[in-house]
């Protein structure tokens, strides 16, 4: 009995992580093959500087961070860098159209992809949510808060103000899901899409020049007097709103700050779904995503700013968006034309927001990860009209139940967790002999192929043992199966270690008082940290050529785990327990239904 239970849970962990092989991909035709790099960049950048630029700030602004938003955007935009450098690398390993699903599947395992796809999908329905939010701000903003002001006047007395916020979401809802379903197989959108992304360049551009000729510098150094000036308060605790200066709400409010600015920075990954499409995917992926990270960083970092000198911080209120800067400066025509551009640039997202997620799920219903029904789609189309329907019904209810920064910060726990399993893959693939998945170039395997890797798997390196000389000094200048295992399992550690690190980082008090019970944790924590990086960085990497590498291995995905998980222990209890809800639900599909029915053998 003891046996048999011992060899069904080795078939149930080998379940879990089991691997998807690739079939070579066949030739594209040169007219299919069309984006180049500049393209590439265009599209992430209109992808990335999307509606948040218009009220993201504002949200950040107010209670979390003050005019140290401006740095709230640099570490997020760092992090998304880091997360973006691994992406790159996939891209030019895994020449596939995909996204972290398909990278996990293919090296960390059926699991670790499930998950991936899981939050996916999280972001895609909070995207929904967020929308439909923002529809709200926009028509709200055309009509100068005469929508709101109008609903909780003529409303109060019969109905909650809550219902009489999202008395607008029943509206803007259904007509959004029935517009994406309308409109998903008129090719004639794109134009419409780009010239809504040209708009919203034009005016985020007249929002930063607006900043340099009407900013003032004292509003980064406000005082106690100030306050008392406004009729805020009279005294030198200041509450919920900060203690004054650039950083009002400490080094904490940045942190905290830096989390929810990390949405801003998701749009990048459309760039990896696009890799069907491009001229030169090994040369043009890494570059498009890298360079349109770094003009999106300067964009939220010059709209941040702008937001920040234009208007003191504590005058913004909740739901407050990017055109309310141009009333307080008394710019009533700018004001308008700001709308306008909120309300293209919704328009943009609306248009445009459903293909990569779509196509996530599409993938892992294909893989019958999820239910078939969600894999139906158009013809010639990636847009499932069941997973829009479903999952678009799922947003709407979050909208009506969550705010605003609620959603950011559900958003953002997701991609951070994704972009941490990417940097985890990255991790372990290049130190894995080239006959396993995802050691190779183009991480494409034939039935034969992966027959004859198992070979020599069982030849050549089996008889290898583990030695202490092994860990440190191994004798194989090429990665063999003991230092490819030998690198998961420090991996595994150093993830659990760094997540632990962040922990004791963010919520022991006793640390900043200089308390030697948590100073010792720390200690020890970094000294085991560096002790098993080390065991890393001694074994044998993959010597196969690549167009683009992670440079730098094992600190910088190690350094994108450390920064994603300190961002992730910033958000709060109720974001982890509405997360911890949704990964329950995936994890009841996946255990009822996807561990049976995968087509992975």
């Amino acid at each position: 009995m003891a046996r048999m239970l011992c060899q069904a849970l080795l078939r149930f962990g080998q379940k879990l992580v089991r691997r998807r092989k690739l079939c070579q991909p066949l030739a594209e035709d040169e007219q299919v093959r069309s984006l180049n790099t500049l393209d590439l960049v265009a599209m992430g950048v209109s992808y990335t500087v999307d509606i948040s630029v218009y009220f993201l700030a504002g949200e950040v602004v107010r209670d979390q961070a003050g005019p140290a938003t401006v740095i709230c955007f640099l570490v997020a935009g760092l992090s998304s860098v880091l997360a973006g450098l691994c992406y790159a690398e996939f891209g030019v390993r895994v020449p596939h159209s995909g996204s972290s699903y398909l990278y996990t599947y293919v090296t960390a395992g059926e699991l670790g992809a499930f998950v991936t796809g899981w939050n996916l999908i999280l972001s895609f329905v909070a995207y929904i949510a967020i929308v439909i939010r923002a529809w709200t701000l926009a028509l709200d903003s055309i009509f100068r808060n005469q929508i709101s002001q109008t609903l909780h006047g003529s409303n109060s007395s019969h109905v909650s103000h809550i219902f009489a916020e999202i008395l607008g979401f029943f509206v803007v809802g259904p007509m959004f899901l029935l517009m994406e379903l309308l409109t998903r197989n008129v090719r004639q959108l794109s134009l419409v899409i780009k010239g809504f992304t040209l708009v919203n360049f034009f005016i985020v551009s007249f929002v930063i020049i607006s900043g340099f000729i009407k900013g003032d510098l004292h509003n980064w150094k406000l005082t106690e007097e100030d306050y008392i000036q406004a009729g805020l308060n009279d005294t030198s605790r200041l509450g919920p709103l900060g203690s004054g200066g650039f950083m009002p709400f400490g080094f904490q409010g940045i942190l905290r700050g830096s989390a929810t600015c990390f949405y801003a920075f998701i749009g990048f990954e459309y760039i990896v779904a696009k890799v069907k499409k491009a001229k030169n995917p090994h040369r043009s992926i890494p570059m498009g995503i890298v360079i349109s990270l770094l003009i999106c960083v300067l964009v939220y970092f010059g709209v941040s700013a702008t937001l920040t000198l234009m208007m003191p911080y504590y005058q913004l209120q909740p739901g407050s968006t990017l055109p309310e800067i141009f009333l307080h400066i008394g710019w009533v025509p700018a004001y308008y034309i700001v709308a306008f551009g909120f309300f293209c640039c919704l328009s943009d997202s609306f248009l445009g927001y459903m293909f990569p997620i779509s196509q996530a799920i599409y993938m892992m219903a294909k893989d019958r990860l999820l239910f078939p029904v969600l894999a139906r789609i158009q013809t010639g189309s990636y847009a499932s009209v069941a997973a829009t329907v479903i999952f678009g019904i799922i947003g709407a209810i979050m909208a009506f139940f969550l705010g605003l920064t609620n959603l950011l910060d559900l958003m953002s726990v997701g991609a951070l967790l994704d972009y941490s399993l990417v940097a985890f893959c990255v991790l372990i693939v290049r130190y894995q002999p080239e006959g396993k998945n995802g050691g190779n170039e183009a991480q494409v395997q034939e039935e034969n192929g992966g027959n004859e890797a198992q070979v020599q798997e069982e030849t050549g390196p089996a008889a290898e043992k583990l030695t202490l000389q092994a860990l440190f000094f191994p004798d194989s200048p090429t990665p063999t199966s003991l230092s490819g295992r030998i690198v998961c399992i420090c991996s595994s550690l150093l993830a659990l270690l760094l997540t632990v690190l962040c922990l004791v980082l963010a919520h022991w008090p006793g640390l900043l008082s200089g308390d030697p019970g948590p100073i010792t944790v720390v200690v020890l924590l970094l000294v085991l940290i560096t002790g098993i990086t080390g065991v890393i960085w001694r074994q044998p990497q993959s010597s196969t050529h690549l167009p683009f590498k992670v440079p730098a291995l094992p600190l910088l995905p190690l350094l994108s785990i450390f920064v994603n998980a300190s961002l992730m222990m910033q958000m709060t209890a109720a974001t982890w327990s509405r997360f911890g809800v949704w990964m329950l639900i995936g994890f009841a599909i996946y255990l009822s239904y996807g561990i049976q029915h995968s087509l992975v053998p």
